[in-house]
């Protein structure tokens, strides 16, 4: 299951992290998001060497806002810290895959 992510624990789980970490930003609301739900899960329960999240961009703008979150769902791959890859819209789980292996 995929890891929820706060404004509380974003430094700690995501920018303090020693393995990459894909982080979904995304809203109840959305259908897209909906859409996209299940794949972040099975990716989380898929691959041991990358952390996988969901942040609630209702909950959290403030997050979504300093990384510039214009539209959801919007995924974002972080290593050491920085965003390396980024995703807009529904994506193949496939594309998600690979991303994340070549991180």
């Amino acid at each position: 299951m995929a890891i929820e992510f706060t404004k509380e624990n974003f430094e700690a789980e995501v920018l303090k992290s020693e393995k990459p970490v894909l982080v979904d930003f995304w809203a109840p609301w959305c259908g897209p998001c909906q859409i996209m739900g299940p794949v972040v899960d099975a990716l989380a329960n898929e691959m041991d060497a990358v952390k996988i999240g969901k942040l609630n961009v209702d909950e959290h703008p403030d997050v979504a806002q300093v990384y510039s979150v214009m539209s959801i769902p919007t995924m974002k791959v972080f290593k050491g810290g920085q965003v390396v890859k980024e995703f807009v819209g529904v994506q193949e789980k496939s594309a998600l895959q690979d991303a994340l292996s070549a991180v």
